[in-house]
């Protein structure tokens, strides 16, 4: 297994982001497909174990925040990554265009509700980083969101409210127990042509295109902008980013894998103890079972 420090790619706030400067690409982690495979199972194992102690704990619970331009490899990482974790402390939800009923709220309500409990990984595959995100690539969808007439008027008022209040909602996540890791998958944009190309040639990959996928390619500066500002405007100490090479699918897997792992360990939980006397206790429920 290559070394790899996932503070590499962590950003904290502490410096300023710029996106130009963050590759899209480095070096393997793996020699070969079956070394690949060894270590995907291998954290996967790991990450089921800190899961299981983080149920057993039952003080934290934990929020992974998934971003990515289309194609970047969202779906097939959560699913590679969290392989093998019990489905009782994993919670998965895809934020898709917000529903009649989601726009009757505020625009982070429908985060509030798919909040993981303690003892559960959440993973939020986009989230209500959207609202600053293809929100502000497009503001037009702000009049279908039903705000105040005065609350619209001045657009940059608009993001900055929003940027201070996803930073309350993590800080208030982080101290109730609730650490969110956010992690965006840096695609190139030639890497991201190749995909959509290959979701068009390969029939079993059909399923997988959608044309709104090449229209907002087009809008990719003002993408890049907008992950760049979002990123500096609410990454925290508590709440980092980690900006994740996408290029290499496999790559991608297993630096996200190891980053989940390290973040993970860093919860002070441990193996669940007992008592002296519950544990006489359960000793007598065995010949209670024995004798039934």
């Amino acid at each position: 297994m290559k070394s790899f420090k996932p503070e590499t790619l962590r950003f904290d706030g502490k410096d300023t982001f710029k996106i130009k400067d963050v590759d899209t690409k480095i070096d393997d982690l793996y020699t070969d497909d079956a070394d690949y495979e060894n270590q995907l199972r291998q954290q996967a194992s790991e990450i089921e174990k800190l899961q299981t102690k983080l149920y057993a704990d039952k003080r934290y619970g934990v929020l992974t925040v998934f971003q990515a331009m289309d194609a970047a490899g969202k779906d097939g990482t959560i699913q590679h990554v969290f392989t093998g974790t019990n489905p009782l402390g994993l919670q998965i939800h895809s934020f898709k265009r917000p529903t009649e009923q989601e726009l009757d709220h505020d625009w982070l309500w429908r985060s509030w509700r798919d909040l993981p409990p303690r003892g559960v990984i959440g993973v939020f595959n986009r989230s209500y980083y959207e609202e600053v995100l293809v929100v502000k690539v497009h503001p037009e969808i702000l009049l279908n969101q039903r705000l105040p007439v005065d609350r619209t008027d001045n657009q940059d008022k608009i993001w900055k409210h929003r940027y201070e209040a996803i930073c309350d909602f993590e800080k208030h996540l982080y101290r109730n127990g609730f650490p969110v890791i956010k992690f965006f998958l840096h695609v190139s944009k030639k890497e991201q042509a190749e995909r959509l190309i290959a979701r068009i040639e390969e029939p079993d990959k059909n399923w997988k295109f959608d044309e709104q996928d090449v229209k907002e390619r087009g809008f990719w500066k003002e993408y890049m902008d907008a992950f760049e500002e979002a990123i500096n405007e609410t990454a925290t100490s508590n709440s980092p980013w980690y900006v994740v090479p996408a290029d290499d699918k496999k790559n991608m897997r297993l630096i996200v894998g190891r980053i989940l792992i390290n973040e993970l360990s860093k919860l002070p939980i441990g193996e669940p103890e007992v008592d002296e006397a519950r544990a006489k206790e359960l000793q007598k429920l065995i010949k209670v079972i024995q004798d039934q």
